[in-house]
């Protein structure tokens, strides 16, 4: 297997003089960062984070336990610690936001964050009450993105959300589609209306995002957000089953989830992935995803012929 395939080392030109002419203006978490880690610029604003965040669906869903509250706590303390800025969360999430916010307090609210959730009731009328719900139980003034969830009640939810916008209350405008449902739907509004960010499946195992979804959004300039990285850990437990190829190395990809997150995130489409996880060590083996190589579409065609012929 040729190993002379080329790699770009760094974001691409055009991502680092964005996110150097719009550090000045980012808020704190977007300065604060090492610059030998992977940032991407959300198009709309000029912002800049780090292209992987930290989901909660599941691994933030455990209710008032003490122990548990703590050790998701380590996991929060940990994301901070190597860079983190993205959470993303919703209401259709059990507890997670109230644990969330709970670890915050723990943790002195660094300003290093870029607060993401969503919207999720059937009643449009309903939203403004939902959001201001989620923002108590996170301990937040506002987000910096919030999003219909699911397509949910979308057309109501959005007028809400471009309103709050509007007004200051709100930076970024998404909308969210879970494990590929609703993708022809998601396109319609990814064209007709002024999105800031959409949140999709993308992995490398469930790549059908690659064949419209993401091309419009980089044609209309609107930053994506990848869940479910990892498959909610199907698509890494069966590559763990296998030796980690070779050509990880040249990405300075050490294990499983660096190599898939790697992937993912040198899409040049994708602005971050949200991998969950309830573990310290885990979310050291995703942070580092950031630091390396980044692969290029050449070198990514090799990472997917290595994972297909698992």
């Amino acid at each position: 297997m040729n190993s002379d395939a080329p790699i770009s080392a760094k974001p691409d030109r055009r991502t680092v003089l964005t996110g150097a002419a719009a550090a000045l203006a980012a808020p704190t978490f977007a300065r604060a960062q090492s610059l030998q880690r992977l940032h991407k610029t959300i198009p709309s604003t000029g912002v800049t984070i780090p292209a992987v965040g930290m989901g909660s669906w599941l691994t933030f869903d455990v209710g008032a336990n003490a122990g548990l509250r703590a050790a998701r706590t380590d996991v929060l303390r940990e994301f901070f610690r190597l860079g983190g800025a993205v959470i993303d969360s919703s209401p259709m999430y059990g507890t997670s936001q109230e644990v969330i916010g709970h670890a915050l307090d723990q943790l002195g609210r660094p300003d290093r964050m870029f607060t993401a959730d969503k919207v999720w009731i059937g009643d449009g009328a309903q939203g403004p009450a939902q959001i201001d719900q989620s923002a108590r139980r996170w301990g937040v003034e506002r987000f910096n993105l919030l999003q219909v969830h699911n397509l949910v009640s979308w057309r109501a939810h959005l007028e809400t959300l471009f309103a709050m916008k509007a007004e200051g209350r709100l930076a970024h405008v998404g909308v969210t589609s879970y494990s590929g449902h609703h993708y022809d739907e998601m396109e319609r509004i990814l064209r007709d209306h002024p999105l800031d960010f959409i949140q999709l499946t993308y992995n490398m195992a469930d790549r059908r995002a690659e064949n419209r979804l993401l091309p419009l959004a980089l044609e209309k300039g609107v930053a994506v957000i990848a869940n479910r990285p990892f498959g909610e850990g199907a698509v890494i437990d069966a590559a763990k089953r296998h030796p980690l190829p070779d050509i990880a190395a040249e990405i300075g990809a050490a294990n499983w989830a660096q190599f898939l997150l790697k992937f993912i995130i040198s899409h040049p489409a994708i602005t971050a992935a949200i991998p969950a996880t309830r573990r310290v060590d885990h979310m050291r083996e995703n942070m580092g995803a950031l630091s390396g190589a980044t692969p290029d579409r050449e070198f990514r065609l090799r990472m997917v012929q290595n994972f297909d012929a698992l």
